[in-house]
C-alpha cells in the first residue's frame, strides 16, 4: 500500500469547510457564493433535498457510482475528496477510475503497489502525469485512493486511440446503444460545445471519440467491480450522464447490470437566473441526466464562444 498522507497533511488532507459548513467564504470558486441552492444536494429520484449524510447512504447502495465534475473548479474536487473518503472510512468501496489517466499510463499504475514515493513530485513524475489535467486537484482524490488500498484504473484512451478514431480505425462500439434521437442529441451537443463553429462531417467522428471514451470508462468500471463495495469513476459531468454517457454502456456490456444500480452524482456550478433545481436537469428520452446534484458556486462567468466568432 502507497503511504502519503504524511506529506502534506495541511494542504491536502483538512476536511473541506463546506461540507458542514454552507457559508458563503467557505467556498473557493468566487462567483455566486450566496446563491439559494450553494451547497444543496437534490437527489433526483426522491424529487427533494437531502442532507449529505443521506446522499451518502445512497451511494452506498451503488454497484457502480460515477462523481462528475466541471474540471476547473476546485469546489468539485474538494467534495469530490469528502465524498471518496467518507465511503473509503465505510469500506463501501472496491476500486477507483480516472478519466485523467489513460491507457498509456496504465502500466504505471501495475506497477504502483509497494513502491514508496519521497513526495507528491515523484509520485507525479512516476505516473508521466499529464499536465493538461490540474495536479493540485486530482493527486488528493488519487493519494486517498492508494493509501487506502484500493486497486486505480485508467479510464481513457490515449491520443494514439483518438488518432486512429478520426481516421476510421479504433475499438467496435457496442451495437444499439444509443437509437438516432439519442445519436442527433449527441451531434447537436458537440455542435453546441464546439460553438457552432465544426462542419458537420466531424460530427461523426468526435461523437464516436466520446463514445469510445464512454465505452473504455465502463470498462475499467466493470474490471473494478466486486461485491465488496461500488465501483467509483471520476469524470466530466457529461460521461457521468445516465441519459447519454457511461451508465449506458455499463448496461450494454453488462446483462445482469440495472440502471438503478448506478449512481451519479453530478457536481454543479449554480446559475444566477435559475433556483429550482429540475431545471438543471436536462431529461433526455424519459432518463434524468442525474440522480443527484450537489451545488457549488462558479468559478467565472466567460462567453467563449464569442472570444472565436
Amino acid at each position: 500500500m502507497l503511504i502519503l498522507a504524511a506529506l502534506l497533511p495541511s494542504a491536502c488532507m483538512a476536511q473541506p469547510p463546506y461540507f458542514l459548513d454552507p457559508r458563503p467564504d467557505a467556498w473557493v470558486s468566487p462567483l455566486h457564493g450566496d446563491h439559494a441552492l450553494v451547497g444543496r444536494i437534490w437527489d433526483g429520484r426522491l424529487q427533494k433535498f437531502v442532507t449529505p449524510e443521506e446522499l451518502l447512504a445512497g451511494l452506498r447502495e451503488a454497484r457502480f457510482l460515477l462523481l462528475g465534475e466541471k474540471h476547473d473548479n476546485a469546489d468539485h474536487h474538494r467534495l469530490q475528496l469528502s465524498v471518496l473518503e467518507s465511503l473509503i472510512s465505510a469500506n463501501a468501496l472496491s476500486g477507483v477510475a480516472f478519466e485523467m489517466i489513460d491507457a498509456s499510463r496504465a502500466p504505471k499504475l501495475e506497477g504502483i503497489a509497494g513502491r514508496n514515493f519521497a513526495s507528491e513530485e515523484e509520485l507525479r513524475a512516476w505516473l508521466e502525469w499529464d499536465e493538461g489535467w490540474e495536479w493540485e486537484f486530482y493527486s488528493p482524490l488519487l493519494r486517498s485512493s492508494l493509501d487506502a488500498g484500493l486497486p486505480v484504473a485508467a479510464a481513457n484512451i490515449d491520443e494514439n486511440a483518438v488518432m486512429d478514431i478520426y481516421q476510421g480505425d479504433g475499438p467496435l462500439l457496442p451495437e444499439n446503444v444509443f437509437d438516432q434521437a439519442a445519436m442527433e442529441k449527441l451531434f447537436a451537443d458537440i455542435d453546441e460545445s464546439h460553438c457552432g463553429l465544426l462542419p458537420e462531417s466531424q460530427f461523426p467522428a468526435m461523437v464516436r471519440v466520446q463514445q469510445t471514451r464512454d465505452l473504455v470508462m465502463a470498462e475499467a468500471l466493470r474490471s473494478l467491480s466486486d461485491e465488496d463495495g461500488a465501483a467509483l469513476l471520476f469524470a466530466g459531468n457529461y460521461h457521468a450522464r445516465q441519459d447519454l454517457g457511461v451508465p449506458n454502456f455499463l448496461l450494454a456490456l453488462d446483462a445482469g447490470a440495472s440502471r438503478e444500480e448506478i449512481v451519479s452524482l453530478a457536481f454543479l456550478e449554480v446559475d444566477p437566473g435559475e433556483i429550482v433545481p429540475v431545471s438543471y436537469l436536462e431529461r433526455f428520452g424519459g432518463i434524468p441526466e442525474h440522480d443527484y446534484l450537489w451545488f457549488t458556486p462558479a468559478v467565472e462567468e466567460q462567453d467563449y464562444c464569442a472570444q472565436l466568432r
